[in-house]
This record gives structure tokens, C-alpha cells and sequence, in this order.
């Protein structure tokens, strides 16, 4: 992976991270309905289509980079864990500061009260949207988890299409698909884009396309997109969805993948501009030391803390700020992102210095054992 490529990954994820964010406190009860247009826009809808993509180049660059399903395993289990364990627990202990305040900062459904153990098995598993076999929950105010329920799901289906031969591939491809639901089934190939990209990108690996149609397919999806967005396309799609499974309200029915399609057309528009950007950015020297790169390297260092704590933080914070104090919304922002970066400074951006004490831990162990 290009250094150019790999920065601008980083930078469409810092972006994707703060959209989701820009677009929770935009909700009335956060910031009054001042910004609400980005509700309206679905912005934060927007990004995790762009985070899947994203996910998908990732994942199966990670794929050939770890060589075998055990260290596969181990990589990702510890990328997402040791972010998500304590993410879990600072959720419950927010939660509980914040309800006992002001409950009224946590209305139904963006607040769920689960049973402690079923809120710990369903977060620890990743798996609050798998509808299969069990019913979705919410984990408290932590509802961005969602996304997380999609991807543990593609990550194992990944894994077995790359690692595992054979019946059992397909058993266990049908295990994961039953298990998971439809609605999550619905925006793997939204996920999988991504994957083929880097495919793609992985046996071209030099540029072949000229700068200028390369800057075309850089710049032509995403202004699509723009324009697609202006001509209400996202509504249309969404009502074609109701016609085609016959409903009125389709979240009711297909919950977060209510969007499949624009959902679909937004990732397809993801991968396109980036199959660009990596045949823009393969003709680039870029420094790793330059103040921009060293910026874009530092804030993408703690999107995945953004996504996973901001909205437990907004709303302990809307529970204990005073709706009088000067700049409240410059004051919110400006704290929730101070505790999401601090959450990353200790859960986020160690994930090398984990992953060597487990690995200590493990050889000691066998060496116990023998």
C-alpha cells in the first residue's frame, strides 16, 4: 500500500469519524435543532457506507499481509477489544452518572437499559443487530456500536472465503449468514466493494491510468454523490425499498440497512474515487514527517475511539452542562472530543504495545506448560 493511498484513507476516516459525530450532536436534544440540516442530510448514515468501504480495502489488505487465520484472528480480535472493552464499561459508567442527574437527557430509544449481563455478552460479542437467531438491543446510549455487529460479521465471513477450504467453508458461511440476519446481509456487498478494490489495486500495482482520467474518477463520484443528494435520490431509493418489501416504514423492517440502496450507490461512488486516488497518489512523494501527514496520521489515531465514545460522552455531558453557559455547543464539542482523544491516548494508539504483552504472555504460558 502506497503512502499516498494509505494517508488518504486515514483522512477519508478522520472525516467519516467526525461526520458521525457532527451529525449525532446536530439531534435537537444536543444542540437544540440549530444544525439540524445535517439530520436531515443523513450524514452520519453517509459515513458509515463510507466506513464500510473502507473497512473492506483494509480488512483485505490485512488479510494478505497476516498470511494465516490465527494471526488474522489475533489482529483483529485485539484491534477491535482492546478498544471496545473499555468503551463498554466508560458506556455503563456514564450512563449511570448521567440517569442519575437527569434522566430526562435519556429518552427512549436513544437510552436502553439492559440487564448488566446481557449488555456485557451482547458488547463484548459485537452482536446488539444480529437478528437471526436473537433480538436486537441497545447497549445504553452507545447505539454507533451498531456498525460494529455488521463488521464482525464481514470480517469472519472474509476470513473463512480466505482461509478455509472446502464443505466447511460453506457451513460455516451459512452459520455466520443465518446468525447475522438479513438486514446485516444486505450491505455486505457495500463491505465487500472495498475488498475488491484491493484486489483490484493489488494486481495493478503500479498506475496504468493517465492523470487526468485518474483525477476524473477521483473527483467525478464524489461530486455525483453531491449532486445525487441535491436531486433527493436518497428518498426515492428509500421509498422504491417499501414498495419492494411492501411497507410503509422500512426501518421497521430492514432497522439499520433501511438505505440498502442509497447505501449501496454510496459506496460504489467510495470505491470508484478511491481506485482514483490510488492511481493519483501512486505517482506522489509524500512525507511522512510532513506536518499535514503527521496531523492526518495522529486524528485518524483515534477515530475509532470518536465513533465508539462520543455519544455516551454527549449525553453525559447534555445531563451536566447548564443549557445557559456561554458557547454550550463550542464547549461540547470541544470536551467530547477531548475525552474521545484521551480515551484513544489509552485504549486506541497503544494497540502495538497490547498486542506484544499478550504475545509475551502467550510464550510464557507455553513455556509454563512445557
Amino acid at each position: 500500500m502506497t503512502r499516498g493511498f494509505s494517508l488518504w484513507l486515514d483522512v477519508l476516516r478522520s472525516l467519516a469519524a467526525l461526520a458521525v459525530l457532527f451529525g449525532h450532536m446536530a439531534h435537537i436534544r444536543f444542540t437544540r435543532g440549530d444544525y439540524y440540516v445535517l439530520r436531515e442530510i443523513n450524514i452520519a448514515s453517509d459515513a458509515v457506507a463510507v466506513f464500510f468501504v473502507l473497512s473492506g480495502v483494509v480488512i483485505a489488505y490485512a488479510a494478505g499481509r497476516d498470511g494465516s487465520l490465527g494471526k488474522f484472528a489475533f489482529n483483529r480480535a485485539t484491534r477491535l477489544l482492546t478498544v471496545i472493552v473499555p468503551a463498554l464499561f466508560l458506556t455503563l459508567l456514564f450512563d449511570g452518572i448521567g440517569t442519575r442527574i437527569n434522566m430526562s437527557a435519556y429518552p427512549w430509544p436513544y437510552y436502553v437499559d439492559l440487564p448488566l449481563g446481557e449488555f456485557l455478552f451482547r458488547g463484548l460479542t459485537l452482536s446488539p443487530e444480529w437478528n437471526g437467531l436473537m433480538d436486537r438491543v441497545r447497549l445504553g446510549t452507545n447505539g454507533p456500536i451498531w456498525s460494529l455487529s455488521y463488521e464482525i460479521v464481514y470480517y469472519a465471513m472474509f476470513a473463512v472465503l480466505i482461509f478455509i477450504k472446502g464443505a466447511l467453508r460453506w457451513v460455516l458461511l451459512a452459520l455466520f449468514a443465518i446468525i447475522a440476519g438479513l438486514p446485516i446481509l444486505l450491505l455486505l456487498p457495500a463491505w465487500a466493494l472495498g475488498a475488491m478494490l484491493w484486489g483490484h489495486i493489488q494486481k495493478a500495482r503500479s498506475p496504468v491510468m493517465s492523470i487526468p482520467a485518474a483525477t476524473a474518477l477521483a473527483v467525478l463520484p464524489v461530486a455525483s454523490l453531491i449532486l445525487f443528494r441535491i436531486a433527493g435520490l436518497p428518498d426515492m431509493l428509500l421509498q422504491q425499498t417499501g414498495q419492494v418489501i411492501g411497507v410503509a416504514d422500512v426501518k421497521s423492517v430492514l432497522f439499520f440497512s433501511d438505505e440498502v440502496l442509497w447505501n449501496s450507490v454510496t459506496a460504489a461512488c467510495v470505491a470508484a474515487h478511491l481506485l482514483g486516488v490510488f492511481h493519483l497518489s501512486s505517482r506522489l512523494t509524500l512525507s511522512e514527517t510532513a506536518p499535514i501527514a503527521r496531523f492526518v496520521r495522529w486524528f485518524a489515531g483515534a477515530s475509532f475511539s470518536i465513533y465508539v465514545m462520543h455519544y455516551p460522552t454527549l449525553h453525559l455531558l447534555d445531563a451536566t452542562l447548564p443549557e445557559t453557559l456561554p458557547g454550550y455547543d463550542v464547549v461540547l464539542l470541544g470536551m467530547t472530543l477531548t475525552i474521545c482523544f484521551a480515551f484513544a491516548a489509552l485504549f486506541e494508539r497503544p494497540l502495538a504495545s497490547y498486542r506484544n504483552s499478550l504475545r509475551h504472555v502467550a510464550v510464557r504460558l507455553k513455556l509454563s506448560e512445557a
